[in-house]
């Protein structure tokens, strides 16, 4: 195990990869170099690091001599052509994409879920779907208790989810709507001020959109469980940070309101925010920020014999995306795979 490792951010220009620096330098991870990588358009940047103004650099096929993790968030393209050369150069590559996830070789891993599958990478691992990550954080003590049959899903993910220009798009559009003029589309197929638009990526032949199969396809996969019967409808809304759901179980063993809170209230990565009484539940705008996977509204399904209701919230941008990325290089350099 080393005392330093030297770490490639790949993207780091994005929201995700500028979140990914700023977590790196929160959690005192031991980087003894920093390599910051984007596009050539936003070559010669400069983004702080401990302190210190650290030069954004081309990606190329040369920057990952001497890198030992390589964290991308670069699309799934950059991941595809660029990933492999990382490895080849001797890093492990933790992949924020969708290019991996469903490889059967390449782990896709949540810590808090299926840590150990860890161990079985051979130079990538792959980080799973925002949506995806905070949904099974949540579900997977209740699984292991009483075994979860079936998922119906429905999201409410946040504009930050597409990126810096979909931020700007919302902020744009809300101030030209109140200064009454026209409103510009461009990042969304409509307007996303002041609307709903249930259609995240594109649509596929069933019906769904891709990223409600990844959700579907993405939750077996991190439970180690193809029995799950899974269904997902995922809704793009005008929040800038935190994605919301709404998520419905069918267990095979009966399991109350009270032991589901008792379950959580003990996992890791969980706080319940669950009291009714007193319009206490997670909300996207005090889950901005934090690591958390926020749980409340917790009920027994009334409408069959062992259902429970959940609204799950986390950030998106952290636990959704660089937070997890990060928590996996820990568990590589403490297990000393690396």
């Amino acid at each position: 195990m080393k005392d330093k490792y030297t770490v490639a951010v790949v993207g780091a220009t994005g929201a995700v990869g500028n979140e990914m620096v700023s977590i790196l330098e929160e959690r005192n991870f031991p980087v003894g170099d920093l390599r910051l990588l984007a596009s050539e358009r936003s070559e010669g940047k400069q983004i702080e690091f401990k302190g210190k103004k650290v030069k954004v650099n081309k990606l190329s096929k040369d920057s990952f001599k001497g890198v030992d993790i390589a964290l991308f968030s670069a699309g799934a393209s950059r991941s595809l052509e660029f990933a492999p050369i990382a490895v080849k150069s001797g890093a492990v590559v933790i992949d924020n994409s969708s290019a991996f996830r469903m490889e059967p070789d390449v782990p896709l891993v949540v810590p808090e879920v299926n840590s150990h599958a860890i161990k079985k990478h051979k130079g990538i691992i792959a980080n799973p779907n925002c949506s995806t990550i905070q949904m099974v954080v949540a579900l997977k003590p209740i699984h292991d208790a009483v075994q979860i049959k079936r998922i119906v899903v429905s999201t409410y993910q946040a504009v930050s989810g597409t990126g810096k220009k979909a931020i700007s798009e919302l902020e744009q559009q809300t101030r030209d709507l109140f200064s009454l003029k026209e409103v510009t589309v461009s990042v969304y197929p409509h307007q996303i001020a002041f609307n709903c638009i249930p259609q995240i990526d594109i649509f596929l032949d069933n019906g769904y959109t891709k990223e409600e199969m990844k959700m579907v396809n993405e939750t077996k996969k991190i439970m180690g469980d193809d029995s799950i019967k899974v269904t997902a409808t995922t809704v793009r809304v005008p929040v800038f940070a935190a994605h919301s759901e709404s998520v419905n179980i069918e267990t095979n063993k009966k399991i109350t309101r009270d032991k589901v809170k008792e379950l959580l209230s003990k996992a890791p990565g969980v706080e319940v925010v669950d009291d009714p009484k007193n319009s206490l539940y997670p909300l996207a705008i005090n889950s901005a920020g934090r690591d958390e996977v926020f749980v409340g509204r917790i009920r027994e399904d009334e409408s069959i014999d062992n259902g429970i209701n959940m609204w799950i919230v986390s950030d998106n941008l952290r636990k959704g995306a660089a937070l997890n990325a990060v928590q996996i290089a820990e568990i590589l350099i403490q297990k000393q795979k690396i």
